[in-house]
């Protein structure tokens, strides 16, 4: 195995271009290190991105939004007490994945490229309106980040391309979110079912709203249908039912030992109520 320390990103997405076999990215090193102690994974060449100046940082954007580096850590995102009063919902999504001892390096950048349809950090991002920066060979481009999912462990990422920062946009006035999540133990567990909620509200009435579902389907999915169900409301009880339902009518879930497909899909629009009413109440000042 060749084990590479880039100084840039541009080094790094070269090395993958040039690579012939196994390619494999470490940042925080919670996915890829596990799967190569277990034999699943075992790399010619793993690309260590943590020498490349800024990858720890989190730092605010000119207009108001967020640039987080792809080796920032769990625990040190829901440190930053500015970017957690903007994106509660993003935050706590992450400080979902494992424990406290996990917490320390997993990485929202590794959540993400990981590609698991039950990833807890991806749907609060999608919900978000977050988007990657992707450095190539041949230059960088921004991708939504619901873009990128592709199915169980895959992503749209083509050889030699690899996420160099996760950007949130700016807050704005009015504005609220939410993550919340199913999982048959009280920690340390998979989504049964995930659900993000980002919303804004002016004079009491949702003017904007994104919703993200999780652990349904192959891959973690915007839903335009819940956004148009809420929008226009004041999140009254009507129209938390047909959240509800358009969130349960968006899933094709599976039915596998920790969840039916008919629980699963009950309990996406339970979680997409709940979610709803949080995102509501902190858009709101609460």
């Amino acid at each position: 195995m060749r084990y590479h320390t880039p100084s840039s990103f541009d080094d790094a997405a070269r090395l993958a271009a040039e690579a012939s076999g196994v390619t494999r990215f470490l940042a925080g090193g919670t996915d890829v290190l596990v799967q190569m102690r277990a034999g699943a994974v075992l790399p010619d060449d793993l690309i260590d991105l943590k020498k490349i100046p800024g990858v720890t940082e989190i730092a605010q954007t000119g207009d108001g939004g967020w640039k987080i580096g792809v080796a920032v850590s769990g625990a040190r995102l829901g440190a930053h007490e500015a970017l957690v009063r903007d994106w509660p919902g993003v935050v706590e999504g992450m400080e979902l994945v494992g424990s406290t001892q996990v917490q320390g390096r997993a990485t929202l950048t590794g959540n993400l490229c990981n590609g698991s349809p039950a990833a807890d950090s991806v749907p609060g991002l999608v919900a978000a309106g977050a988007s990657v920066e992707i450095t190539a060979p041949g230059g960088r481009r921004i991708v939504p980040v619901e873009d990128i999912p592709a199915g169980p462990g895959k992503t749209t990422l083509a050889a030699g391309e690899v996420i160099s920062a996760i950007l949130l946009p700016p807050r704005g006035a009015g504005g609220g979110d939410a993550y919340l999540r199913f999982i048959p133990r009280t920690e340390m567990d998979i989504a049964v079912v995930g659900c993000a909620v980002n919303l804004r509200v002016d004079g009491g009435r949702i003017t904007e709203a994104r919703v993200a579902l999780g652990a349904v389907s192959p891959r973690i999915e915007l839903v335009p249908a819940c956004a148009e169900a809420i929008i226009g409301t004041s999140l009254d009880d009507a129209a938390l039912d047909a959240l509800a339902g358009a969130a349960s009518a968006a899933c094709n879930p599976i039915d596998d030992k920790r969840g039916t497909v008919e629980f699963r899909t009950e309990v996406a629009g339970v979680l997409a109520k709940r979610a709803a009413r949080i995102a509501y109440a902190r858009a709101n000042g609460d």
